[in-house]
């Protein structure tokens, strides 16, 4: 597999900590969560093939390039092993990362993230994926900013989801409708069962797309992990509550219990 040139930057001192972000996004997302992860980490974030100021080969993307794009950046940034923490498509990577290379994963956290589908979810990611082959990230944004966000939200931070479009309109087109598949075509079900990592999973209670019954799917497959359904949010977690997910980071991650 040819490598890329990934953006990444690297912040803090302490344990390793990698961030990986969901489509149609950038490293940015994390940025409210990293200052409520507080001192303590040593954090690498980047931007995904096709996101940012990342390399865009041409799609379609698969797992298996995502994963080896960020195997291939720790090795060039010597990080043997790290915690890792994944968003929607990013929690599909950081899942590949733990099944794949278990050696390089010390914990893992899994943010709105996808798992077990049924076939009706099945048919509507990919109906998701077809509106998308056909219109632009604009279209798909305006189609799905009520999935992500509450009302509530959207009201009182304008310019937050503002900031997300305008990440989302960036994008190359053919290049999030490639990332978009992987998305909408990964799916390791019963595979996790093989995660050897201890794990936190985490998900709005209103989110359709990444479920609590997704969630609660992951808890009962992988071996070692703790479950946190948090209530009254949709999908965009890094987004709209970054400190609650940063708090329950730095608590899982430094082996302290979950508030």
């Amino acid at each position: 597999m040819s490598r890329i040139a990934l953006s990444y930057s690297q912040t803090g001192q302490g344990a390793p900590l990698v961030l990986i972000h969901g489509v149609g996004s950038r490293a940015e997302d994390w940025s409210g969560v990293i200052d409520a992860l507080g001192e303590g980490f040593s954090i690498l974030a980047y931007d995904q093939r096709g996101h940012g100021d990342s390399d865009t080969p041409p799609g379609p993307y698969t797992i298996e390039h995502l994963t080896g794009d960020l195997i291939n950046l720790m090795d060039d940034l010597g990080l043997a092993r790290a915690h890792i923490a994944g968003f929607s498509l990013g929690g599909l990577v950081a899942l590949s990362v733990a099944l794949n290379h278990p050696e390089r994963v010390d914990k893992l956290a899994l943010i709105s993230t996808v798992a077990g589908r049924t076939d009706e979810e099945k048919a509507r990611v990919l109906a998701r994926l077809e509106f998308l082959l056909n219109a632009p990230p604009s279209d798909y944004f305006e189609q799905s900013v009520e999935r992500w966000f509450t009302p509530a939200f959207r009201e009182a931070h304008p310019e937050v989801v503002a900031g997300r479009k305008a990440r989302a309109v960036a994008m190359d087109p053919v290049a999030y409708a490639a990332a978009y598949h992987t998305l909408a075509h990964t799916d390791f079900g019963r595979a996790l069962t093989g995660i050897e990592a201890e794990t936190l999973v985490m998900t709005g209670e209103d989110d359709i797309g990444s479920t609590p019954r997704m969630a609660e799917v992951m808890r009962g497959h992988i071996p070692n992990a703790q479950l946190r359904i948090l209530p009254g949010l949709r999908h965009s977690l890094l987004l709209e509550a970054p400190g609650v997910v940063g708090v329950l980071l730095r608590a899982f991650f430094r082996g302290e219990p979950l508030p």
